[in-house]
């Protein structure tokens, strides 16, 4: 094994972390989503969350920070990821498509003004697209996260483009934001 080796990869993923962090309309954006998220729960709505592979598992994890807790024990926050149940899920996908898996869960669980954060390295899965019509349709407030292109989600929604084309540095960083995400709503909505 190699060292340096291990060490150029950390230093990559700093390297998009620190153009992030430079990034005054990404940190805006950022910002933005998390009061669009606040803003949502204090209204008794929800986070919702959509991904397929590594960003299924991320929707999963942030989904799962807001029911919990991230930094300290607090009162759950509406949030879920979409087709973690899976009868559901192979059911959908067997009588209607893949395309369709979240869209049907979309419209049995979302309310006009939810939050819907569709997660996509690429920017380009058929699924989260078709889910996005939905979601506008519904009148979530939509904010997608992806990678450097934004791919064909930057041409219906807002998206928040992580300046990287490396999958794994893109979900790195994802999982970042969607930690920043809750730990404002959280400090806002239960210490101010």
């Amino acid at each position: 094994m190699s060292l340096e080796k291990i060490q150029a990869v950390i230093q990559s993923s700093i390297d998009v972390k620190k153009q992030i962090y430079q990034s005054e309309s990404i940190l805006k954006q950022i910002d933005s989503l998390a009061t669009l998220c606040l803003q949502s729960l204090k209204s008794d709505g929800k986070v919702i969350f959509a991904g397929n592979g590594g960003s299924f598992a991320d929707s999963q994890h942030l989904a799962a920070e807001f029911i919990s807790r991230l930094q300290f024990d607090r009162a759950p926050l509406a949030s879920i990821a979409l087709a973690t149940n899976s009868s559901s899920t192979t059911a959908i996908g067997n009588d209607y498509g893949y395309d369709q898996i979240f869209v049907r869960e979309l419209k049995a669980i979302a309310r006009s003004g939810d939050v819907f954060i569709p997660i996509t390295t690429s920017g380009n899965s058929r699924n989260i697209i078709a889910t996005i019509e939905t979601a506008k349709s519904l009148k979530l407030h939509v904010v997608g996260l992806t990678g450097e292109s934004g791919g064909k989600l930057k041409d219906l929604v807002e998206c928040i483009c992580v300046p990287s084309s490396r999958t794994e540095r893109i979900q790195e960083s994802h999982i970042m934001i969607g930690h920043i995400i809750c730990g404002l709503v959280e400090d806002n909505y239960f210490l101010k």
